[in-house]
């Protein structure tokens, strides 16, 4: 080898200068689990496009995981009133959706007639039955109890949706920092069952009004509530960019799972996760 020789701390001294020793350390793709992530695309039919399919729905899967990661840490940080550590975690997963609603051009170059080559291999998966989504869902406050019947064969998973299910959501957790900062909340909602879907309050209203009419007095809170804001909209942009791909690219045929597609897809762009956020822009 020459000149070669090793250092002595896992570099190797060439005549062209000093390279690492890969043979005792971790690599690249060892950290990265690369052999199990990239050998996990598995066509079930011969078509090409189906590897599209996958990986779209994968890469998505993976966001998901992320978003989850700081939603539930942002949701710890605004209980105990740590707000900044928040807004951080929360403009990253803004970040994160921009990335999953660009998803959808890409599976949009799918077409119908490729579709349906392969459709049938899918059985009844369907991306409703997507967990993370759910748990995003209850994470943010939309809490449908019969969604947790579609994971009673997995009874791990089932728990684990169970406690997400019951848990204050993070406009919860931001109604208890409006009542913390001196306003009036109606009490019922500090106590409420988690498990049902908030609708909204007069009390929750009338103190983001004040907020946004007083955005020096309480930064924090304002800055909170553009921050559910942003999540809210980049959510519903996703629902969105969902249901015109399905459209685009199976009409309104029912989904491979059983769902109504496009109809149930379109029926969900109506609903809020923080309504007061919404309404008070009407009346300032």
């Amino acid at each position: 080898m020459g000149n070669n020789f090793e250092d002595g701390n896992g570099k190797y001294v060439t005549e062209k200068g000093i390279h690492t020793n890969f043979d005792n350390n971790m690599t690249y793709g060892e950290y990265l689990q690369l052999d199990r992530l990239l050998s996990s695309q598995t066509r079930l039919s011969g078509h090409h496009d189906e590897m599209l399919f996958i990986v779209i729905h994968q890469v998505s899967e993976l966001w998901m995981k992320m978003i989850l990661h700081e939603l539930n840490a942002a949701i710890d940080s605004i209980r105990e009133g740590e707000l900044q550590p928040a807004f951080k975690m929360l403009a990253r997963v803004s970040k994160v959706q921009s990335q999953i609603i660009q998803a959808w051009d890409v599976l949009s170059t799918l077409t119908p007639s490729e579709y349906l080559e392969f459709r049938e291999k899918l059985g009844q998966a369907s991306g409703f039955q997507s967990y993370q989504y759910r748990m995003i869902e209850f994470a943010l406050g939309y809490k449908t109890p019969h969604v947790l019947r579609i994971y009673q064969k997995d009874p791990e998973l089932h728990s684990r949706l169970k406690e997400a299910y019951e848990a204050p959501s993070i406009y919860d957790v931001a109604i208890q920092q409006l009542s913390k900062a001196g306003f009036d909340i109606n009490p019922e909602l500090l106590k409420r069952d988690f498990s049902v879907t908030y609708e909204g309050d007069l009390s929750v209203k009338a103190a983001w009004v004040e907020v946004y009419r007083h955005v020096d007095q309480y930064w924090n809170l304002y800055q909170l509530a553009e921050k559910l804001v942003d999540i809210e909209d980049w959510l519903q942009q996703w629902r969105f960019r969902h249901m015109k791909t399905v459209e685009r690219i199976i009409g309104h045929k029912m989904g491979t799972g059983g769902s109504s597609g496009v109809s149930y897809l379109k029926k969900v762009l109506d609903h809020r996760f923080f309504p007061e956020l919404w309404d008070i822009r009407t009346e300032l």
